[in-house]
């Protein structure tokens, strides 16, 4: 499975547990309740992983980025320059962009 799957999962998760957290409040059942914010946390836990995964991968494009671009520049091989910032620029867009989500943000 991969790891926009996986968010698509935690986040279907998450709402569900949302959307049965409030049923449970608005006809009084705690279990409910419970239950919802069990399944919240969950997906929210699967979403996450996924982001992790993520940045993992990011950072490793990241690496053989800067590395590629650093060999290129030793032998004078432009080309290899470019791809290998690019490639860097890559895997740090990819990081910033599943960065692990704020306290302030759920």
């Amino acid at each position: 499975m991969s790891s926009a799957s996986k968010r698509s999962e935690g986040a279907a998760e998450k709402l569900g547990g949302k959307i049965k957290g409030g049923i449970g409040r608005l006809v009084g059942n705690e279990r409910m309740q419970v239950e919802g914010a069990v399944n919240e946390a969950k997906g929210r836990a699967k979403q996450e992983a996924a982001k992790a995964v993520e940045r993992g991968k990011g950072k490793v494009e990241e690496a053989t980025g800067a590395l590629k671009n650093r060999v290129g520049a030793v032998l004078g091989n432009g080309k290899m320059q470019v791809t290998g910032k690019a490639r860097e620029l890559k895997g740090q867009a990819r990081q910033a962009v599943n960065r692990a989500e704020r306290r302030s943000e759920r």
